[in-house]
């Protein structure tokens, strides 16, 4: 059994973008990181380059696919043999597809592992976060969630994989208001909160075609800010002791791209809390799992 002191953090899609510098940031705040990735051989060579950038820090690597359902229970499962706590969650791992695309299981690719994986990973481990003010459970929403819906009937979208991705970030959202929700009913003081990024070239953009991606950034440019700015809502939803469980924070500069960390806009939709309870009914249905709080 590992220690459990230092305090442990998870990040899932710890290898690169905006994960790999949330890392650097937990590490440099004296955290233990487990590396939760999708390659091992990636997770490698990020822990290398981590260590050569943060002298001393703590990390593990555990392979972990969220588009998997049976990637994440051996996760889990894995985790439960290692380490006996869990102090912060960073459910931010994403993908971002302009094609149509599904899991072993048929669910649309994005909805799976941006939302359904982090859901069942959250459900799998929440018992070993203890209930204490410092505790967190982050999920990483996006810009984009605010044009979204979330298509019950069918969720691939019609095959839209632009529309499929807004619905995948509300998702995410709607989830962490309704955890943090449930934690509060259940008179928990462990938190909630979700962020988002602003606009990054973190990596989401390698399945467009080179032609298209170059054009998407020209149009953007001028209000993309680096992936170590992007990670700043995620670290400050993490380690500040100035937040309330439930909150949103992303930048606050034009349509928020980038800018200082502040309280970020949500999608009316999020109002409506019927929503939310429908999606974590869906969720525990797909993935076979309740969540208990």
């Amino acid at each position: 059994m590992t220690p459990s002191s230092p305090r442990t953090a998870i990040v899932t899609g710890a290898n690169n973008g905006i994960g790999f510098e949330t890392t650097i940031g937990l590490a440099e705040a004296g955290l233990h990181v487990v590396m939760a990735c999708r390659s091992p051989e990636k997770a490698a060579a990020a822990k290398a380059d981590l260590i050569a950038r943060v002298p001393g820090a703590s990390l593990d690597i555990m392979v972990l696919d969220l588009g998997d359902l049976a990637s994440v229970r051996a996760f889990a499962d894995a985790f439960r043999a290692r380490y006996d706590r869990l102090d912060i969650l960073i459910n931010n791992a994403g993908i971002l597809l302009y094609s149509a695309q599904t899991n072993a299981d048929g669910v649309e690719l994005q909805f799976a592992t941006n939302h359904l994986g982090h859901f069942l990973l959250t459900a799998l481990l929440i018992d070993l976060i203890p209930d204490d003010a410092a505790s967190r459970i982050v999920s990483l929403s996006s810009i984009a969630h605010k044009a979204a819906g979330i298509h019950f009937d069918d969720l691939t979208c019609g095959q839209d994989g632009g529309v499929a991705y807004g619905q995948s970030k509300l998702a995410c959202l709607l989830f962490g208001d309704e955890l943090d929700r449930r934690l509060r009913a259940a008179g928990k003081v462990k938190k909630s909160l979700s962020v988002h990024p602003g606009g990054s070239d973190s990596g989401l953009f390698k399945e467009m075609e080179d032609a298209q991606r170059e054009a998407l950034k020209k149009q953007v440019e001028q209000l993309l800010h680096s992936n170590a700015d992007a990670a700043r809502p995620t670290l400050f939803a993490a380690l500040s002791d100035a937040v309330e469980g439930g909150d949103y924070y992303g930048p606050t500069g034009p349509e928020e791209m980038s800018g200082r960390v502040g309280v970020a806009i949500r999608n009316p939709i999020c109002a409506d809390h019927e929503v939310a309870r429908r999606l974590w009914r869906l969720s525990e249905e797909m993935t076979g799992q309740t969540v208990s709080i």
